[in-house]
Parts: structure tokens; sequence; C-alpha cells
């Protein structure tokens, strides 16, 4: 089966490297030609060109509810 590549805004992505927190999991919280992601672990978030996001990022972990 092929990894969900597809990611919308509020999604939590898996990312290739886990952060130095430990964690791995990363919710989307601005996409345009950067995007930003906030680590689920610690609450940091990285603003990153999409184009090195997309490379970096592994799978979709969840999809973000209809609601938000």
């Amino acid at each position: 089966m092929a990894k969900d590549k597809n990611y919308e805004l509020h999604d939590v992505v898996e990312m290739k490297k886990p952060h130095p927190c430990g964690n791995n999991a990363w919710r989307v919280i601005r996409m345009g030609a950067d995007i930003r992601i906030k680590c689920q672990g610690c609450g940091q978030s990285v603003l990153m060109p999409r184009r090195e996001f997309e490379k970096k990022m592994n799978t979709r972990l969840e999809k973000a509810s209809e609601t938000e």
C-alpha cells in the first residue's frame, strides 16, 4: 500500500526524522508557499518552504476533523 503523501491544514503528519524532544508527530498549522508545522510533543513550531517540507514528510498520521 502506498504511503499517504497528501496533506491539508490541521492534519497530523509524520516527518522522516524525529524532533529533538523525541516526538515524530507534527500538526500542519499554516499552508502557503511556506508550511508551518507544530510539534505535538513540546509545542515548538517550525516554518519551512513547501518543497523542503514535502521532501522531509513521511506520511499523514491523522486527517483533520471536518469541523475545523
